[in-house]
């Protein structure tokens, strides 16, 4: 039998339907693959192989039956973002400790309702702040990937870092990710994997840890784009216990992918041309926009003039909104407490002991801008600007039906070469916030590899509600670049410390 962990999701999903092998064996392939290669990638925080086994063999049950659900038996990892009924969820942040809730996030629910089977919780940046895994309490996770010659680890972006590499590496055959100002594009786009974040409201945000509200959308990282197409149409929906979740029917992605583009009018927007812009990242883009053509879409330049205030007006409302949701814990209901000599103390130990560097630095920027004095200057300005971005993308969608960009300025950097730089950290951000800022979906699409040999990814922007646009466009630029597979799994001979 060949390597079941090589599969894409739709591949699995075939095999499982011609019975040529069990939800249990394919699952049992993912357990082993965790097992001898999570200890080097550290992409799972906590892995649940029996849970894994035991649903498995309930979806074994069912394809006897001939009664399987859209993703019966399909093996996927959970980013530790998503609230899970009895099983820790922390966020990866001291201050939830051992926290268990009593209840599952709706994303995660319309999975296992569908058939899915959760192989275990993913690492991700502290709180999801964060561009390369590195401010995990768990500590940082190892990109499968690496430049050519060079054994240094990479960063396999974030937040959704533990997503992207469980991915990349064949430790799952596709994971739930969320995205606040790129956490589910940028990772896909440094790990050659497909990730989208579809329009704000598309997906519940019930039960997921929250970070800044107007801004958090789940999404899925998969291996190709039909696959994420297939994750999407599973995790989207209506959910009444979500103000935001928009009530509107979900498409069949995956049949509206094979549309195509003839006539499609592409966007290329002058003001991504940013300055320090690596020569590839520029070429690539040129690269795409002439596979695009090939597949018969128009090309029009279009403006967004208020892209340069994005990434500053991103990093107040971000903030202020983390401060907001971030006051919660305390140490007096659930999670970590550090005693003190009155509740002052308590409070301020705690939160001293149970949050790291990167999440005190955004709480404190949080506060600074909504305290008096400087919320009129800072916060109400900033989602002023919020509102003449999205107007930006409200004229353009006059001219064109999407947005081609870069997803990132450069490829995927090594550990600690920007962790002490949080300026330059936080550029990594730059394609990527104004689709939060203005709701819309946006997805990565592999295109092609650096001169280090490390993936790099095109970005799609679409209209409200329009993410079927983005798949039609993601699959020429997939079948143009062809899949980018991780050379050779470095991981399990490091593993066993040779």
């Amino acid at each position: 039998m060949t390597d079941l962990t090589t599969l894409t999701l739709s591949e699995a999903r075939d095999g499982l339907a011609k019975k040529s092998f069990t939800a249990t064996e394919l699952t049992e392939a993912f357990v082993k693959a965790i097992e001898a290669g999570n200890g080097v990638l550290n992409a799972y925080v906590l892995p649940t192989p029996d849970l894994a086994i035991a649903k498995a063999k309930a979806s074994d049950a069912r394809l006897m039956k001939g009664d399987a659900r859209l993703l019966e038996g399909i093996p996927l990892g959970h980013k530790d973002l998503f609230c899970t009924d009895g099983i820790r969820t922390t966020a990866c942040s001291k201050i939830l400790g051992n926290f268990i809730p009593t209840y599952e996030s709706t994303v995660g629910a319309n999975l296992w309702n569908a058939g899915a089977v959760m192989l275990g919780k993913l690492n991700n940046d502290e709180f999801a702040m964060g561009s390369s895994n590195e401010t995990s309490a768990f500590g940082p996770v190892v990109s499968p990937w690496r430049r050519k010659g060079s054994e240094a680890k990479l960063v396999p972006g974030g937040s959704s870092g533990g997503s992207s590499a469980a991915v990349a590496a064949g430790l799952c055959l596709g994971a739930t990710a969320t995205d606040t100002g790129g956490s589910i594009r940028q990772p896909a786009a440094l790990t050659g994997t497909v990730g989208i974040k579809p329009t704000y409201g598309r997906c519940s945000r019930w039960g997921i840890v929250a970070f800044a509200s107007s801004l958090d959308q789940a999404g899925p990282i998969a291996k190709t784009v039909e696959d994420a197409a297939i994750l999407l149409q599973v995790m989207a929906g209506y959910d009444a216990k979500d103000s935001t979740c928009v009530n509107a029917p979900v498409p069949d992605y995956a049949a509206e992918m094979r549309k195509g583009v003839k006539g499609l009018r592409v966007g290329v927007p002058k003001e991504y041309r940013v300055e320090g812009m690596s020569k590839e990242i520029d070429a690539l883009w040129q690269q795409g926009i002439e596979w695009l053509k090939a597949a018969g879409a128009t090309i029009h330049e279009i403006s967004l003039p208020h892209t340069k205030y994005a990434l500053p007006a991103y990093y107040i409302v971000a903030p202020a909104e983390a401060s907001s949701n971030l006051a919660r814990y305390d140490g007096v209901r659930y999670g970590l407490r550090v005693p003190g000599k009155d509740i002052v103390d308590m409070y301020s130990e705690t939160r001293a002991a149970g949050f790291g560097k990167e999440v005190r630095r955004r709480v404190l920027i949080g506060t600074y801008v909504l305290s008096a004095g400087y919320y009129d200057a800072y916060y109400l300005k900033a989602q002023k600007v919020r509102t003449l971005i999205k107007r930006d993308f409200d004229e353009a969608w006059s001219k064109v039906d999407v947005v081609l960009t870069p997803t990132t300025p450069s490829p995927a950097f090594a550990f600690g070469e920007k962790s002490g730089d949080p300026l330059a950290m936080y550029l990594e951000d730059i394609f990527t916030v104004t689709v939060n800022m203005a709701g819309l979906p946006g997805m990565s699409v592999p295109a092609g590899l650096s001169t280090e040999g490390t993936p790099l990814g095109l970005q799609f922007i679409g209209k409200p509600f329009d993410e079927a646009t983005l798949f039609r466009a993601g699959k020429v630029i997939e079948d143009a670049a062809g899949r980018l597979k991780v050379p050779g799994k470095w991981w399990l001979d490091a593993g066993r410390g040779h």
